[in-house]
Parts: C-alpha cells; structure tokens; sequence
C-alpha cells in the first residue's frame, strides 16, 4: 500500500459545519505528537475562513493524545471582522479537551517593514541528515533495543539536518542553551499557502525542548526525566515555501520551577524570517528510586 503524505495524512472529515475529525498515523506510539495537534486544529479553523492567511496562534496542551481514537475539533467563529478574523479551536478525545488554540487571520496589507538579521549557520548541504546520524548511534549501540532502533529510524515527513548533529541519543556534557536545524517537508506541499503554514506549524513543535535541556546535559533519553510540551505560540511574518530549507534558530533565555521556555526564529534560506516561535515546556528531573 502507498505511504500517504503529510498534508494527506494531516486532512480532516467535516462532520458538521465547525465540528471535524482528524487521525493519527498508525506508527505513533504512546501519545499524539503535539505538532501534529496543532496543525490538524488550524487546519480546521482554516476550513471556516476565506481568503484570509494566519498571523498568529496560540495554544495549550492540556492532555496527553491517543493515537488510537479520532480527534475531534470544535471551531468556535469567534469574530469576522474589516480586517481581522478570529478562530478558536478545541480538540477533543474521550470526552474531554485535550489542547486548545485561538488563532488570527488577515488579508494581505502593505506596511512598514524590518526584520532581525538572519545568524551565521553552515550551509544546509554541509550538515549531516539527522536519519543518516540515528543510523550510525545504532549501529555503535549494541544495547539499543530493537523496538526502539525501529522507532528511531522510522520514516519522518520532515527532513532535518541538526548543526552539531541530533542531540539524541547521546550528547556530550552540557552545552549553550542554543541551537540551530535546517529542516523542510519532504513531500511536494504544492502552491496552497496555508497548507504551508500548516505543515511549518507541524514541524515548529520539533528539537524546542532539547534547546532548553542542552544547559543540564540531558537528553530524551535521560533516567528520571519528564518533558512535555505545555504551550505553543506562533507568529508568520512573510509567505514560505516549506519544500525549501528553512533555518530554525532556538535558544532558551530560562528554565526554573519545573518548566523551560524557548524562543525559535525561522528563516528561509535567502535570510527571510517568515516565523517567530515561543513554547515553554514541563522539564522535570525526578531522582530514580
């Protein structure tokens, strides 16, 4: 049977006019990954809004998902007005909401305009694929077991090539809460801009809490530790093809009370900077027992 792409994958039912359904890919162990939430519910609040792009979103997780029931989002059409049309968005699994997202949309408008400068970074061609840098841990970790050598190296519909490769599985002593990955959508996306957005906003939700780990030398796989993301907040500034490398800048200015908080720039590769991102993150170390 032929794989799907990630904007089929990604597609909703209609159930009723603001009422749809989403599923999760078969492989996803566990829980549902966050990014994937957050691009299925601005899909859907983009399925009540005309001729309008997102400029910004902002979410909660509130629960963990299951991958193995549907998602239902409810679409609040919170207002349509001269210039602004705004949408929020509830995503529920067993009765109970599991994130939660408002979002803003505007018609294209001429104004004043600047942007922070792009920062140094190695070419995408000169830095490792990060499949390519899993492949060879696990052939140097003997110990690996075999469900999770399969989970690691499964196919991913986001292409990265991490700076200073990925920081799972093993990672060498603490580092600089900083960090940069080139990454894009591996399937053709086609000429639909808010499919764009919307693939862009799957992959904004990737490599931010391994930033703000970096100062304590932890990884993902560290003993005692638990992680998730707790909110999501994005900004587009300028249109994008996301079939092309774009650069994700992070760095994570704090970490205190069990939480981390991480700000992430995104830029195409002529310097662009076509989103803004901010997440904080549950970031606890539990001694083991």
């Amino acid at each position: 049977m032929e794989s799907s792409t990630l904007a089929e994958t990604l597609q909703l039912e209609r159930l009723e006019v603001n009422l749809f359904r989403g599923r999760t890919p078969d492989d996803t162990p566990g829980r549902i990954f966050g990014g994937q939430v957050i691009a299925q519910s601005l899909l859907a609040a983009y399925e009540t809004v005309e001729n309008r792009l997102c400029h910004s979103l902002h979410a909660y997780f509130i629960r963990p998902g299951d991958p193995a029931v549907p998602i239902i989002f409810e679409v609040d059409r919170s207002r349509d007005g001269g210039s602004f049309t705004t949408r929020r968005v509830i995503a529920v699994q067993h009765g109970q909401q599991i994130f939660n997202l408002a979002c803003s949309f505007m018609a294209h408008e001429d104004g004043l305009e600047h942007q922070t400068q792009m920062p140094a970074a190695p070419t995408p061609e000169s830095v490792e694929d990060d499949h390519e840098a899993r492949r060879r841990a696990m052939e140097a970790d003997a110990a690996m077991p075999e469900e999770a050598r399969k989970w690691m190296l499964r196919p991913r519909p986001i292409e990265m090539r991490s700076v200073g490769g990925p920081s799972f599985p093993a990672v060498s002593g603490p580092r600089d809460p900083q960090s940069q990955m080139w990454f894009r959508a591996r399937d053709p996306i086609g000429e639909n801009q808010r499919m764009h957005q919307v693939i862009c906003a799957y992959a904004s939700d990737m490599g931010l809490l391994g930033t703000a780990m970096r100062p304590h030398g932890l990884n993902w796989n560290t003993r005692g530790l638990q992680f998730a993301s707790l909110d999501h907040a994005m900004w587009f500034h300028q249109p994008m093809n996301f079939n092309a490398w774009h650069l994700y800048d992070h760095d994570s200015p704090s970490a205190s009370g069990g939480r981390g908080f991480i700000r992430g720039s995104i830029f195409a590769e002529d310097g662009t900077l076509v989103a803004s991102v901010a997440q904080e993150g549950l970031m606890r170390l539990r001694k083991p027992k």
